[in-house]
């Protein structure tokens, strides 16, 4: 039982980063992914959703069913 205590204990903590650094990594990990994206268009099949259209609003015929003005 002690080996199982030890090993917990001995496994290394997490280095602490400053905000910034965290910051720039997140920001690297984002273009990367959208590059990778980009590079292989066959991946992204499956958000579909994404690329929709957003020529999809609906006209506003309020003027023609109250008769205009």
């Amino acid at each position: 039982m002690s080996d199982v205590n030890q090993s917990n204990e001995s496994g290394e903590e997490p280095k602490k980063i400053s905000l910034a650094d965290a910051i720039k990594n997140k920001l690297a990990q984002k273009k990367q992914a959208q590059h990778d994206a980009k590079s292989n268009p066959q991946q992204r099949a499956g958000n579909s959703a994404v690329m929709r259209s957003q020529n999809n609003k609906k006209p506003n015929n309020q003027r023609r069913r109250t008769g205009g003005s």
